[in-house]
């Protein structure tokens, strides 16, 4: 075996993501967001150049800061990004400590940016916003971490921040980031309130929807989003209203639900708690499924199915057909996708320090390199569906590893003939068709 520098490059497939960061003028705007700290800059490297390092090694799969090591010398990681040679791992870490709560703020603003130049563009008539938390858990102490409720890794410090998505191109248009002991609802209104004026600054004629499940259930947060004269759907907690259950159980006529083949009924009814302000409109669904059968069954005799009724409640001011709104709010279930494929394709779960500033930066990061993936696409794709009850994303999207495994991780050679720097791929007609769609759009 012989190891020597050939110039050679396992990513020949980055320079589409080259291409993509030179039309969004990226490096300038990261440059902007490290303004407050480029004081503390290393004679080499900037804060902003170090943002534009953790998305690259994201997009590039790549998980762990000391994962650098393993591709520090690939030429065209280094063309990419500008550089003659890579921050070592504690440079890395040195300077990712150092950002700041306004480095912080400067580079949500940046992606929130990116994500409303998207829409504006599309001159969508709608935008319809999901809002959530999801769990980041870490076995180390790091700052701003707290034990909390954890499904999957119970007694675990974790931060727990809140998302805002935007359904029409599965984008994360901003987050607030929270420790891990703290409710759903937990500096939500401010934060809502904040996204809706955002969005209708850039979109004045937008018509916004809001979707959130039953912890953001409150008097409080439903009278600001009426103020704010948007759509709005929220689950109903059961748990907190005793009275639902006696209206349900009253009620002895239940009209069928449009679209779902006789496995729903519903009715709806005006009706507040007693310490609301006024009367919101509220939809009482119920849903015929299947009842898991226990103890010891008979294998060789016939077993009849039990079904039951399944429960629930929603309350908004959407105006239509009950069927409607509710497979309207069901469409958010798209949400978890989304978080889904950030954690496992662009490490949103992984918490890399011992600061609060730094994991959030970290953060920021992995939902930028999600969502320049999803821009990418949008930029040479036309949507290819309409507006759906749900609120489908209007795009079929390639996730971020499909990219990752047919397009980036592919071996190239770097040659300077005539003194122009040229990028050589394996012939496959499939690659060349990809890349020249991606690099001549």
């Amino acid at each position: 075996m012989k190891f020597e520098d050939q110039q050679l490059t396992s990513f020949g497939g980055l320079v589409i993501f080259q291409k993509l960061f030179e039309d969004l003028d990226l490096v300038r705007h990261l440059k902007g967001c490290s303004r407050s700290v480029e004081r503390k800059a290393s004679r080499f490297y900037g804060h902003g150049k170090l943002l534009q390092c953790l998305i690259v090694h994201l997009l590039l799969g790549y998980r762990k800061l000391r994962d650098m090591d393993y591709y520090r010398d690939d030429p065209l990681v280094r063309q990419v990004l500008g550089l003659k040679h890579l921050p070592s791992v504690p440079t890395v870490s040195r300077m990712l400590r150092e950002f700041d709560e306004d480095s912080v703020a400067a580079q949500r603003d940046l992606n929130r940016n990116l994500v409303l130049t998207r829409l504006r563009d599309e001159n969508f008539k709608r935008v319809t916003l999901d809002f959530d938390g999801s769990v980041l858990s870490t076995k180390r102490h790091a700052q701003g971490t707290a034990v909390g409720f954890n499904k999957k890794k119970k007694g675990a410090r974790s931060y727990y921040p809140l998302f805002c998505t935007v359904a029409q191109t599965g984008q994360v248009f901003d987050h607030l980031h929270r420790s891990g002991n703290v409710h759903d609802s937990n500096g939500a209104t401010a934060f809502v309130a904040e996204c809706i004026r955002e969005v209708r600054a850039w979109l004045p004629g937008v018509r916004i929807e809001v979707r959130m499940d039953s912890a953001f259930f409150s008097d409080e947060m439903v009278c600001s989003l009426e103020e704010l004269d948007v759509e709005y759907t929220i689950s109903v907690p059961f748990e907190r209203f005793v009275d639902l259950k006696g209206i349900i159980e009253q009620r002895r006529r239940w009209w069928p639900t449009r679209g779902t083949k006789g496995r729903c009924s519903h009715f709806e009814k005006r009706w507040k708690p007693k310490s609301w302000q006024g009367r919101s409109r509220f939809l009482f669904i119920r849903s015929l499924v299947k009842v898991q059968r226990k103890g010891p069954l008979q294998l060789d005799l016939f077993e009849p199915v039990e079904q039951d009724y399944d429960y629930k409640v929603i309350v908004t001011n959407k105006r239509g057909l009950a069927g409607g709104v509710v497979r309207y709010h069901e469409g958010r279930g798209s949400q978890e996708k989304i978080f889904g494929e950030i954690k496992s394709h662009a490490q949103m779960d992984y918490i890399p320090a011992r600061y609060r500033t730094a994991n959030e930066t970290y953060l920021c990061c992995s939902v930028m390199a999600h969502n320049l993936a999803r821009e990418l696409q949008m930029r040479v794709d036309l949507p290819v569906r309409r507006t759906t009850l749900g609120r489908k994303a209007r795009w079929v999207f390639e996730e971020l590893s499909t990219l990752r495994h047919t397009i980036i991780q592919r071996a190239g050679r770097l040659t300077r003939p005539q003194g122009k720097l040229t990028l050589t791929l394996p012939f496959n007609q499939h690659l060349q068709r990809s890349i020249l769609r991606f690099m001549t759009s």
